[in-house]
């Protein structure tokens, strides 16, 4: 059975992005940023909601391409691209870069996914983990602390019916006061 990982950056009142989708709060260090490409390196499969997709597939493609791109940006555009992917979306109708798309019903493909053998899978935006959320199929949450309060936007949390009782499983700290927590779910 597959492990489902929630990881996001977070500002620290709990936002994965301000108003108006806004992510510049959350540019990583270069410490963080070899952080993030190591784990899409070891991600056996990625699951996006529609808005998150397009944000990284309007980049990341071709990043490794542009103009005085770094090492660490080509190998995670790299690392990026070669990753399988899930989009979950029914108003996208196409997807490229090693990614299929979902039409359907989220929590059932999400629970059918992790059924599966494979390595550990990645959930990434807010609508499709809040629902994963919901359902009680999130095994670990890796929250990025900012020191950043942005005052609103998309929460990383949703309202849930029961409590989820978790367990610190790592805590590290980046440059410029950003906090790694990771949790897996207490079953």
């Amino acid at each position: 059975m597959r492990k489902l990982a929630f990881a996001m950056n977070v500002s620290l009142d709990g936002y994965i992005a301000a108003p108006g989708d806004d992510l510049g709060w959350s540019v990583p260090s270069d410490e963080l940023f070899q952080w993030w490409s190591d784990r899409v390196g070891a991600t056996g499969l990625a699951l996006y909601g529609r808005k998150l997709w397009e944000t990284m597939s309007a980049d990341w493609p071709t990043a490794d391409r542009q103009p005085g791109v770094t090492p660490a940006h080509v190998e995670f555009a790299h690392r990026w691209r070669d990753m399988p992917k899930v989009v979950f979306s029914s108003t996208t109708r196409t997807v490229d870069w090693n990614t299929r798309l979902v039409i359907g019903d989220a929590v059932a493909e999400i629970t059918r996914l992790k059924a599966e053998e494979g390595g550990p899978m990645d959930i990434g935006g807010a609508t499709l983990a809040r629902a994963a959320m919901r359902s009680g199929l999130i095994d670990e949450y890796v929250i990025v602390s900012h020191p950043v309060l942005v005052g609103g936007g998309t929460p990383f949390f949703t309202a849930l019916d029961h409590w989820v009782k978790l367990s610190l499983v790592e805590a590290r700290t980046f440059p410029e006061g950003v906090v790694l927590s990771r949790y897996q779910t207490k079953r």
